[in-house]
């Protein structure tokens, strides 16, 4: 979560991000998101670079006028003044102004996918991408690997999702391989999704089922806990025989576990007394 004198720098940020960008097309925007992603690589792997557009010691005139000065004749002048105003907010650390710029192209992505109507895909692309990843150990590990080269493992989930994907999609996939605010891989990915529902206004439930749920009990199940919540939720099922039968939910921190699984477990403790 942000300090509030970096949730302060960033709304800024996206508020200028926003009103530049009213007028553009989905295109133009995923282009400008493009663009905040290759400042935020750019501030990953110059540590230098992210304390002299942090140092308190420099009005934010001065900060932003440094990143000007870099970036000139580079970038468009909507990335430019963004990440300008981005960075003559203060922050707490260097590696806050690092977690907000990739926020900020998360967000930007979101706003495209969402401007051209496919948010909904991405959300479920995202979903479906990490069970993939999840269920084969050789892709997690290469995936996942630090030392392995950035390039060539964005260049292999672009060869795995050809026209299979979004390219927000893609775009989001690939922050996940950056490590998006400090996370692992796959944690990254989860944290992806949860955004993109919550940019469609929307709760996630993980739900764990010893077998595919047929399109009529997802809907009796997202419906109840519409209910519960307040609002629309976002079913992600789970396929897991062992648990041999019921339902495990999972919203935010809250777990409704009614697998027999669970119930044999709690029998067996019980006999064990």
């Amino acid at each position: 979560m942000m300090a509030a004198v970096n949730r302060e720098s960033y709304a800024a940020a996206v508020e200028k991000l926003t009103a530049d960008s009213a007028s553009v097309t989905a295109a133009q925007l995923a282009t400008i998101a493009d663009e905040v992603l290759a400042v935020a690589r750019l501030l990953r792997g110059e540590p230098r670079l992210r304390r002299a557009l942090t140092d308190p010691s420099r009005s934010g005139e001065e900060r932003a006028g440094l990143f000007r000065s870099l970036v000139s004749g580079k970038l468009s002048v909507i990335t430019v003044d963004a990440i300008a105003q981005l960075v003559s907010g203060r922050f707490s650390s260097p590696h806050e102004l690092l977690d907000a710029t990739e926020r900020l192209a998360v967000d930007t992505v979101l706003s495209a996918g969402d401007r051209d109507g496919k948010l909904a895909d991405v959300e479920d692309e995202l979903f479906r991408f990490g069970q993939v990843v999840s269920g084969n150990s050789e892709l997690a590990v290469t995936l996942s690997d630090p030392s392995a080269p950035a390039d060539r493992k964005a260049k292999l989930v672009e060869d795995l999702l050809k026209s299979k994907a979004q390219p927000a999609t893609v775009q989001l996939i690939k922050v996940a391989l950056d490590g998006f605010g400090g996370r692992g891989f796959e944690s990254s990915l989860t944290k992806l999704v949860e955004l993109t529902a919550a940019k469609r206004d929307r709760e996630i439930a993980y739900v764990t089922a010893a077998k595919l749920l047929g399109d009529a009990e997802e809907q009796r199940l997202a419906a109840k806990l519409s209910d519960i919540y307040g609002r629309q939720v976002s079913l992600k099922v789970l396929v897991d025989p062992s648990i041999i039968g019921g339902l495990s939910v999972r919203v935010g921190s809250d777990l409704y576990d009614g697998t027999i699984l669970r119930r044999l477990n709690a029998a067996r403790q019980a006999f064990a007394k």
